[in-house]
């Protein structure tokens, strides 16, 4: 691509050095201060120009990983693919990579490359501008210089800032190819700061998303919690149905949304709105889990699968467990979801047939439960969306949480009276018992 190289005065932007944080700003100095050269990069950058608080900073610099380490007695090597240097205060990560080069020509280091151009392995070192070359985005190769507060701009992200343009750098279809979880960042840019992809960086996706395939189960996973829990995760989602790479993570979740359209149902409301109240959460503050989402993702098709198993013979418990590992070991086919996370998804999952049918016995128990908040705003969640027959027993599990306990107590034995005349009922009016979960298995059903 043609270079126009630009440097922008620190007159001329608006990005202070106050707004960057103090361990940053150590890493850039100690670098400048040994003869190095050194810039924040990135995201950070990004956002400074656009008035946000960065979540994070990125340094770039000619010095070699080696000799950053050298430089910082608490820095951690770490990465194959390219390896990049991380200096740790505390919780506090600032990334340190090396510029780099490129991967073609008549270097004697060449990066690693599969059959498709997909990049294995990245060790080529080289110059600034080589190295803005490298990066994704034009607005994500900003560089701001610590020694004259200035920003070099190699790729012209500065107008695509001020036209808030998403633009690959470079030939699109190579940049996909390289690394195709360049798809999933695009979309993930366009959703947070709410910009157009240029026609070709937009284009390619449509006809380039399957390459995703072959990327990593893990590293795909990783990329999916980002995109869904930053802040902006309804745009994202509406975004990657749009790009047709939704179907690509979450093949089960798509074909039920699809098949639940058809019949009118929920699927896709109950995700919207579990996606709405996690992004309100994330803008007050607040701390999400992702595995309530992700049992949001898989709910539908958890019961569809438990459907199969009780039309087997199983009971409507056994048919839960049965469908939860199902379902899970499946999704990890496409996205990995690690055990802490799969445990807690089906602990939500069983709950909800817990919270669905309190007995005078279960229901304190279930209250202690350390998942009870989880399976009970599960429960709030289902009832929002509309499934039926749900309201009273949100109401119940709402009023018995601000008793005390002896009043607690009173309700738990009031549901075994209600229960008990219940089944006095039910006795008299069949022949045969009827198994207690299977009798109300369209509670949970969509």
């Amino acid at each position: 691509m043609k270079i126009k190289k630009r440097i922008i005065s620190k007159q001329e932007h608006s990005v202070s050095r106050d707004a960057i944080s103090d361990n940053a700003l150590k890493v850039l100095y100690r670098l400048k201060d040994a003869g190095y050269q050194a810039y924040l990069v990135g995201g950070g950058v990004r956002d400074l120009l656009l008035g946000k608080k960065p979540k994070d900073f990125d340094v770039a610099t000619d010095a070699h990983p080696d000799e950053v380490k050298g430089l910082f007695r608490n820095c951690r090597l770490i990465g194959r693919r390219f390896r990049l240097a991380h200096i740790l205060y505390g919780r506090d990560v600032i990334e340190v990579a090396t510029f780099r080069g490129p991967h073609e020509g008549e270097s004697t280091i060449r990066a690693d490359q599969n059959k498709d151009g997909r990049i294995i392995r990245d060790n080529v070192f080289g110059s600034l501008e080589e190295d803005a070359l490298r990066r994704d985005f034009s607005i994500n190769a900003l560089y701001y210089n610590i020694r004259d507060d200035s920003i070099v701009d190699f790729t012209g992200g500065m107008d695509d800032l001020k036209y808030k343009t998403i633009r690959m750098i470079g030939d699109a279809d190579t940049r996909y190819r390289e690394d195709p979880v360049r798809m999933l960042r695009a979309v993930r840019f366009a959703a947070k700061l709410n910009f157009q992809m240029e026609h070709h960086t937009n284009n390619l996706i449509f006809e380039m998303g399957g390459l995703l395939e072959d990327i990593p189960v893990a590293r795909l996973f990783d990329e999916t919690i980002k995109m869904f829990q930053g802040g902006y995760g309804l745009k994202c989602f509406q975004l990657l149905r749009e790009y047709r790479l939704f179907e690509l993570l979450f093949p089960m979740t798509e074909a039920s949304i699809k098949l639940n359209q058809e019949g009118n149902s929920g699927t896709l409301q109950l995700i919207e709105q579990a996606l709405r109240n996690t992004d309100t959460r994330i803008a007050s503050g607040k701390s999400v889990n992702p595995a309530f989402f992700l049992a949001v993702l898989l709910w539908h098709p958890l019961h569809e699968y438990k459907n199969r198993f009780i039309e087997l013979g199983q009971h409507e418990m056994e048919a839960l467990l049965s469908a939860s590992r199902e379902v899970i070991t499946r999704q990890q086919a496409h996205t990995s979801i690690p055990k802490r996370l799969s445990l807690m998804m089906k602990e939500i999952w069983h709950m909800q047939l817990q919270l669905q049918h309190p007995t005078r016995k279960r229901a304190l128990r279930t209250l202690e439960n350390k998942r009870f908040r989880a399976g009970y705003d599960f429960l709030l969640l289902r009832n929002d969306v509309g499934e039926p027959e749900l309201t009273s027993l949100c109401e119940w599990w709402t009023e018995i949480q601000t008793k005390s306990l002896s009043e607690q107590e009173a309700m738990c034995e009031s549901l075994g009276r209600t229960q008990k005349k219940s089944g006095k009922r039910r006795k008299r009016r069949r022949k045969k018992p009827v198994n207690s979960y299977a009798a109300h298995s369209d509670d949970c059903q969509q």
